[in-house]
């Protein structure tokens, strides 16, 4: 890797998954996987192409039962272009000798580059160069260039491109046993001499697909339909050193695309009226531009080099495009087909990089959490439950789309799947509108929709809430909290745990949070609120003090992640580690030997210590002192270490969680951690699993370790609020903010030294709390505080 290139060297078919995810290119509207070609899916390549917000629902037969699944669809494949010598076989590197093969990801540019040379026997050669966008300032179209130069010999190239209809969703071996042929009634065309399109619709939410392709060749262009596929074949005559090129240009539109009457008049037309590739680059190079410039990020080193390949992909997953969208936060963005596209909890770690950068993305996406307010509160109504019961995995409608089964690679069984407990993910929503609202200023949003959000997420914990007469508090029984190993008690009958620490202790700062914005609303909107929702004054009663007696259970003088957690066995880590070597994966370990993760301590990820990465550690204080709980840092250190020493971090979130809250701590062993959270997927940590699709939420927290977590940078009251951490491998960097309306507010901090330069703009002053101070700049000015040591 250079400071703006990443670089692969060689081929060897091992890499290739990751290569393929890594290399994706994408626009917030589609992304296509870096796969070559002239390579079709198999065991080792999969040329996957994914739009924002598309899926279907397909049923399977598994393990004997009916399993219902939503995937985000494998659209058909625009890639394809291969090549062969007359009466040859077709060239590729699993068919063909390959003499020297690399890819090079432009991240200024947004370009893919590839170069491989073919040997042809007898002292011939084959170099193929391509370069490939996918167009950020046009996100329906798609570029592909390829350049053949001979090399010692001339004569006749043949070459095929095509669109390729013949897909299906078989990215992910594990899920290879269920139904993934998603697109039916495929049909393809010619519309001129260099043009066809292929249209088709998904199975059952019967989204219409069209995508229409050019091809600019030196010959000419014979064009034949081969359904599924739409072919165009062209014969270049080749001299020997003289580079020749062929161009294809794509369009892609949906059903679901506005201002459009039908998806493949509006394809044909957009790439008819396009230029050529030449004539497409400079407005792709354009708005790269302006991303980089907006997300500043100065960062020195590996770690810099590194953050600036995770900006990319968060980039191309949620641009300023998704901001007209109705799409939520893929958790491996649309980069590959694992946990089948689905929405999680992942905006709790990206919305707050974005909300300082992209606030009309972040805005957009709590607009597509809004949407589905009412499929919330219907799942309540479902569970007996009042409010709104947001689900752990959702697709296209917001129901729930957790998986009833899962299946384990060790054991080869399908396991039941329990995760649909995590109610925590409420409370993530909650948390996201709060924090958008403080960075954004935005209380249009926050008196409308965020505040109809906040009130049934409220209502729908309040009404979880039992009284426990013995404890005098009120309880939280049946979740699963992040951790995810523990979904129930050693040999219950019943799945759920009761009084996790992590779910209680978020309840309660969502009531209180709650209570605060509707204390603060305009009369006459609180008014609509309350006729609307029926909200009673006894209502808001009892939510207060659900808020002040929520149950935390403690055990040897830390926080029990849950009720009964410190009367769990311990486990022998040493020796699991000893056998296996590897042991994030520890719950599959355990059940391939007949055992559960669920007797032992043992935390797949940060679960109680998911609360040191939401709250500064004077906000975490005064929740707990709400709760009429103490919790000094002496108390909350041995909760650290204790959970430090019991956790196998088998999620890629762990370690970046594990970091920001040992740098808060002003720990030696943060940045160990912090390294474990940038290298999670270019060095495919969790052992294969980046192939299937990189991992958006710790792409996003890493930025957001550097953005907030060792500034110290919080938004609240209307001001900034900032207290670093100074550790030593990262002791300077600097970085760009958009503050509610203030455009590249910059800081930057250089061996204790901080910087702080507000531009130019008719906006009022910004007010920065330090640790010792207040400052109060004026836009065009520029404040180099000191900072304490």
């Amino acid at each position: 890797m250079t400071g703006w290139t990443w670089e692969h060297e060689g081929y060897d078919p091992a890499d290739v998954p990751l290569r393929e995810s890594l290399c994706t290119l994408g626009n917030g509207y589609f992304a296509t996987r870096g796969a070559l070609p002239e390579c079709s899916a198999d065991e080792v390549h999969y040329p996957g192409t994914y739009a924002a917000g598309i899926y279907d629902r397909l049923t399977s037969e598994v393990a004997g039962r009916h399993v219902e699944n939503e995937d985000m669809v494998n659209l058909p494949n625009w890639l394809p272009l291969r090549f062969r010598l007359p009466g040859g076989t077709w060239l590729g590197p699993d068919a063909a000798t390959v003499l020297d093969h690399g890819e090079t990801l432009h991240l200024s540019s947004g370009l893919l580059e590839r170069r491989t040379r073919y040997g042809l026997g007898a002292q011939r050669a084959l170099l193929v160069r391509q370069e490939r966008f996918v167009h950020m300032a046009d996100p329906h179209l798609a570029g592909l260039r390829t350049e053949f130069t001979a090399e010692g010999f001339s004569g006749t190239l043949e070459v095929e491109a095509a669109l390729d209809g013949d897909v299906t969703n078989s990215g992910v071996p594990r899920y290879r046993d269920l139904d993934g042929r998603h697109l039916t009634h495929v049909l393809t065309g010619t519309t001129a001499a260099d043009t066809v399109w292929l249209r088709c619709r998904t199975r059952t939410s019967d989204i219409r697909i069209a995508l229409a392709a050019r091809l600019t060749s030196p010959a000419p262009v014979t064009n034949r339909h081969d359904r599924p596929r739409a072919l165009q074949t062209t014969r270049l005559e080749l001299a020997a050193g003289r580079p020749v090129t062929v161009d294809k240009v794509v369009a892609l539109h949906t059903s679901r695309d506005p201002a459009i009457s039908d998806p493949l008049h509006a394809a044909v037309d957009r790439v008819v009226r396009a230029g050529g590739f030449d004539e497409l680059l400079p407005a792709h190079l354009t708005a790269w531009d302006q991303l980089w410039r907006r997300a500043e990020l100065d960062v020195p080193g590996e770690a810099g080099r590194i953050l600036r390949l995770h900006l990319f992909h968060v980039l191309q997953t949620l641009s300023p495009h998704t901001a007209d969208l109705d799409v939520g936060v893929p958790a491996r963005g649309l980069h590959g087909e694992a946990y089948r596209g689905h929405v999680f909890w992942d905006e709790l770690f990206v919305l707050p990089y974005l909300n300082l950068h992209f606030p009309e993305v972040s805005r957009a996406l709590l607009h597509h959490r809004h949407r589905r307010l009412e499929r919330a509160r219907t799942a309540a109504g479902d569970a007996g439950r009042r409010g709104a019961m947001y689900p752990w995995q959702s697709g296209s409608d917001g129901r729930e789309e957790a998986q009833q089964l899962h299946l384990n690679p060790r054991s080869g069984r399908w396991l039941p799947d329990h995760s649909h407990l995590q109610h925590h993910v409420g409370s993530a929503i909650a948390y996201n509108v709060w924090q958008y609202c403080e960075a954004s200023g935005d209380q249009e949003f926050l008196h409308t929709k965020g505040a109809e959000m906040l009130l049934q997420i409220s209502r729908f914990w309040a009404g979880s809430a039992t009284f426990d007469d013995r404890l005098g508090r009120y309880r939280i029984t049946g979740v699963v909290g992040p951790d995810e190993y523990h979904d129930a008690y050693p040999d219950a009958t019943e799945p759920g745990l009761d009084d996790n620490a992590y779910t209680n202790v978020t309840a309660a700062w969502v009531l209180a949070r709650t209570l605060d914005v509707l204390r603060s609303l305009p009369e006459p909107r609180r008014r609509e609120l309350d006729r609307r929702t029926g909200l009673d004054a006894a209502e808001l009663e009892e939510w207060e003090e659900i808020s002040r007696t929520l149950h935390v259970p403690f055990h040897h003088g830390v926080i029990s992640q849950f009720e009964g957690y410190g009367e769990l066995a311990e486990l022998d880590w040493r020796g699991y580690r000893h056998r296996y070597g590897d042991i994030r994966r520890l719950d599959r370990l355990l059940e391939a030997e007949g055992d559960s993760v669920n007797r032992y301590q043992a935390s797949k990820q940060a679960d109680v210590l998911m609360l040191g990465y939401l709250f500064s550690p004077a906000e975490l204080q005064a929740l707990f002192r709400r709760l009429g709980m103490s919790l000094d840092e002496r108390t909350w250190r041995r909760t650290v270490d204790h959970y430090l020493h019991r956790t196998s971090h088998g999620s890629t979130l762990s370690g970046l969680v594990h970091g920001w809250v040992l740098a808060r701590a002003r720990r030696a062993d943060a940045w160990k951690f912090c390294q474990e959270a940038l290298q999670a997927d270019i060095a495919d940590i969790q052992g294969g699993t980046t192939g299937e699709g990189i991992h958006l939420g710790a792409m996003a927290g890493t930025l957001d370790l550097v953005q907030r977590g060792l500034t110290g940078l919080e938004t609240r009251g209307g001001a900034l609020w900032l207290d670093p951490v100074p550790l030593p491998e990262l002791s300077s960097y600097g970085f760009t903010l958009r503050y509610r309306g203030h455009w590249g507010v910059r800081l930057r901090l250089e061996h204790g030294l901080l910087e702080i330069a507000v531009p130019s703009s008719g906006r009022a002053p910004i007010e920065v709390h330090l640790p010792d101070r207040t400052v109060r700049l004026n836009p065009g000015e520029t404040d180099r505080p000191a900072l304490p040591e």
